[in-house]
C-alpha cells in the first residue's frame, strides 16, 4: 500500500485509503476457486459510495490483457458490477505498460509483481490474518537479500520458495539456504524447500487451468 501512497504523492494523485473486510466473509475466508471473485466483490462494493459521494461516473480497475486466459474469477465481479478494465480495452500489455512508465520515469516501471498474498495459500487451506502475515514476514527477508522475483508458497507447515530461475543458484548457495533456513524455521515454518521449476505466476492456478482445458475439448 506505502508503495501506491507514494506513487500517488509523485503524480499528484489524490488518493483515499479504504477498509475492507473480506476476511470477515467465510466464501473468502475459506479459500475457495473462486476466491478472488468475493474480494473483489468486496473491494467494488467498497468504492462504490466513495465514487458516488465524489460523482465519479465511472469505475476503473489495472486489469490487463495478460491476465485474460488465466483464472481471474475477480474479472467476473468487475464485469457484473460495471467496472471498466481500460489496459484491456486498449489491448496494454504488461511489456508495453513497463516501457510507458519508463519513459514518464515512474520508479515502479520494472517493479516485479506481486499478486495478493492469499493467492500464496492452496486452495482450501483456511485464508487467516497471522499466515498472511507470517508471509509476510517471509517474502520480505527474500527481498531483503536482494532477490527480485519470487513467492514463498504455504503448505501449512512448509514453505516452498519459487524465484526466478536465474536466482535459483544464488538461493541453494550455502550461505543463503543457511540464512533462509534459520529465518523461516524462526518464524514458525517446519520445514523449507526451493521449487526447482522456479517462480512462475499463478503456479497455484496450474491444476486449475489444465482440468479447464480438458473441459473445453
Amino acid at each position: 500500500m506505502k508503495a501506491a501512497q507514494d506513487i500517488a504523492k509523485q503524480i499528484r494523485i489524490r488518493y483515499e485509503t479504504i477498509n475492507t473486510d473480506e476476511l470477515e466473509t467465510e466464501d473468502y475466508a475459506s479459500n475457495p476457486t473462486n476466491r478472488c471473485y468475493f474480494c473483489k466483490t468486496e473491494l467494488f462494493e467498497q468504492i462504490r459510495p466513495i465514487a458516488e459521494q465524489y460523482k465519479i461516473g465511472t469505475t476503473v480497475y489495472g486489469a490487463i490483457p495478460d491476465d485474460v486466459g488465466d483464472h481471474r474469477p475477480g474479472m467476473d465481479a468487475a464485469k457484473q458490477m460495471g467496472i471498466q478494465a481500460p489496459l484491456i480495452d486498449v489491448n496494454l500489455t504488461k511489456a508495453e505498460i513497463r516501457e510507458v512508465s519508463k519513459r514518464w520515469g515512474l520508479p515502479t516501471w520494472d517493479k516485479p509483481a506481486f499478486a495478493c498474498l492469499s493467492s500464496r495459500f492452496p486452495y482450501g487451506t483456511r485464508i487467516t490474518r497471522e499466515n498472511l502475515r507470517l508471509v509476510d514476514r517471509a517474502e520480505q527477508f527474500l527481498f531483503d537479500l536482494g532477490i527480485r522475483q519470487f513467492r514463498v508458497r504455504h503448505h501449512d507447515t512448509l514453505a516452498r520458495i519459487e524465484v526466478d530461475p536465474q536466482e535459483i543458484e544464488f538461493v541453494a548457495a550455502k550461505s543463503t539456504r543457511s540464512q533462509i533456513k534459520e529465518k523461516f524455521k524462526s518464524l514458525g515454518y517446519e520445514h523449507v524447500a526451493l521449487d526447482l521449476q522456479g517462480y512462475r505466476s499463478g503456479s497455484l492456478n496450474e491444476g486449475l487451468l489444465s482440468v479447464s482445458k480438458l473441459t473445453a475439448h
